[in-house]
């Protein structure tokens, strides 16, 4: 049996999900930027999105869900590209929040208790 790596073991299942979100970040120059980006997949931890905005990993920022009016502060884990004039940016909530997206039926690991989450980092 093959047994993935501890660093590329998801805490929670992807769900490929596009929806407009809402982008806002501090650049490092201070300068204050918000950008329209959509989703291209979303877990109970995080997601990937494309956006015209260029970050860098560790960059804290912000992510408003327009549809539920819910913002929630995020850390940037990988950027990729530009490609188009947009890029791939994948993100990670600062807590576990599946209730950010709108889900009708999420996965079941997406409700893992707080006990369980701990023992799988």
């Amino acid at each position: 049996m093959i047994q993935s790596s501890p660093e590329n073991r998801r805490r929670s299942q992807r769900v490929l999900l596009q929806i407009a979100v809402l982008v806002r970040a501090q650049l490092l120059g201070g300068e204050k930027v918000q950008a329209q980006g959509f989703t291209l997949a979303v877990s109970a931890h995080g997601g990937l999105l494309e956006a015209p905005v260029r970050l860098l990993a560790n960059h804290k920022i912000k992510l408003a869900n327009p549809q539920t009016g819910r913002e929630v502060g995020c850390r940037v884990v990988r950027v990729e590209g530009p490609t188009e004039q947009t890029y791939k940016i994948a993100f990670e909530f600062e807590a576990h929040n599946p209730q950010f997206w709108p889900i009708t039926f999420p996965p079941v690991d997406w409700e893992m208790s707080k006990e369980a989450e701990h023992e799988t980092r």
